[in-house]
C-alpha cells in the first residue's frame, strides 16, 4: 500500500468541513488538485471513503472507520514533526521552478542581486518547460514559478489564484554568425532562404517568434532545419554556424559583447519578453509570504538581473 501522509491530512480536513472546496482551501490546493488527492486516497486503501451524492458530502461507513485512523497518524506524525523540526520551518528552502532558458541564464544573476537586498535565501530550483511548470504551480507542488509571462493568455493563469510580480523586461534577438566582414551569415533582408533553427511547437517561445511572423513575407524564405525547445540548445547550434535562430538578450550577451553572434537584422525583428514570479494565492507559506512583503518593499533596480 503506497499512501502519502497529506493525502490524510486532507481527509480529516474533509471529514471536518464535508466540502470539498472549504477543505481545499484550509489545505491551501486548487480544488481540483484536493480532489484528485482523496480520489487517490481512495484507491489505495481500495474502498469509496467519501459519498460525493449527497451535498454536504458525508463519509461512507468504511469512511467513518477509516476516519479513526487516519486522525490518529496524523496527530502523532504531527506531534513527532513538530518535536523534532524545532524552528527548523523558519529557514526552510523555496521550491522554484522555472523556465529553462532563465533557470540557466538569468536566475542566478537575479537571485545573486536579490539576496544583496534580502539577505540569504534558501532555494531549490527546478528547471522545466513552461507548461510543466505551470501544472507544478497549480498542483501546489512549488512555492514559486519564474516564468515569462503571456500577453496573449494562453497560460490561463487566474491572476487573483495566481498573483504574479513583475521581475524585468527582457527581448529576443534573431541572430547568427558573423562573415568575414563582421556582417550577418544569415541576414532577414534580402531574398535567398534562410537555414532556421526553431523552438518546438509547444515551447512557449516559439509562440511568441510564431506570432511576430505570423502576417510577413519573410517566414516563407525561413528554411527549418533544427528544432528544439530549448533557447540554450539553439544558441549552441548557431555558435555552430548552422543557422539563424531568436534567442534571449539574456543567453548571448557575451557572445554579442565579442562579436561572435550578430543580429541578423534590425530592432523591427526584436521580440520584447516580460518576464515575472508567480505565486498560487492559496499556499500561504511563511517563508513565501514573507519574500513577497520584503520584494514590495526592495527599489526596482534589486528585482532586475
Amino acid at each position: 500500500m503506497n499512501l502519502e501522509t497529506k493525502w490524510l491530512e486532507d481527509f480529516v480536513a474533509l471529514a471536518s468541513t464535508c466540502s470539498f472546496s472549504t477543505s481545499a482551501r484550509q489545505r491551501h490546493v486548487t480544488q481540483p488538485a484536493f480532489s484528485r488527492r482523496i480520489r487517490s486516497l481512495e484507491q489505495a486503501v481500495g474502498v469509496t471513503l467519501v459519498d460525493r451524492s449527497t451535498t454536504p458530502v458525508n463519509l461512507t461507513p468504511e469512511g467513518q472507520l477509516f476516519l479513526v485512523t487516519a486522525r490518529n497518524v496524523v496527530e502523532q506524525l504531527n506531534e513527532s514533526l513538530g518535536h523534532l523540526r524545532g524552528l527548523a520551518m523558519a529557514n526552510e528552502a523555496l521550491d522554484i521552478v522555472a523556465a529553462h532558458s532563465l533557470a540557466l541564464s538569468f536566475y542566478p544573476q537575479w537571485i545573486s542581486r536579490l539576496q544583496q537586498g534580502l539577505g540569504e535565501l534558501p532555494t531549490r530550483l527546478v528547471a522545466m518547460n513552461v507548461g510543466d511548470a505551470i501544472h507544478v504551480l497549480r498542483e501546489g507542488n512549488c512555492d514559486l514559478m519564474l516564468a515569462y509571462y503571456d500577453p496573449y493568455a494562453s497560460m490561463q493563469l487566474d491572476a487573483e489564484v495566481f498573483p504574479s510580480f513583475y521581475i524585468g523586461q527582457v527581448k529576443m534577438l534573431p541572430v547568427c554568425l558573423p562573415d568575414a566582414q563582421g556582417q550577418p551569415r544569415f541576414p532577414l533582408e534580402g531574398t535567398e532562404s534562410i537555414p532556421y533553427l526553431a523552438y518546438t511547437q509547444g515551447a512557449f517561445l516559439g509562440r511568441s517568434v510564431r506570432m511576430l511572423l505570423k502576417n510577413d513575407p519573410l517566414r516563407m524564405r525561413l528554411r527549418t532545419v533544427y528544432e528544439t525547445a530549448m533557447a540554450e540548445g539553439l544558441k549552441g547550434m548557431v555558435m555552430q554556424g548552422m543557422g539563424m535562430a531568436w534567442i534571449p538578450d539574456f543567453c548571448i550577451r557575451q557572445e554579442l559583447n565579442d562579436a561572435r553572434l550578430v543580429p541578423a537584422a534590425g530592432e523591427q525583428w526584436e521580440v520584447p519578453l516580460e518576464i515575472r514570479l508567480y505565486r498560487c494565492s492559496l499556499v500561504h507559506k511563511p517563508g513565501v509570504e514573507k519574500l513577497w512583503r520584503q520584494m514590495m518593499k526592495l527599489p526596482r533596480d534589486f528585482l532586475q538581473a
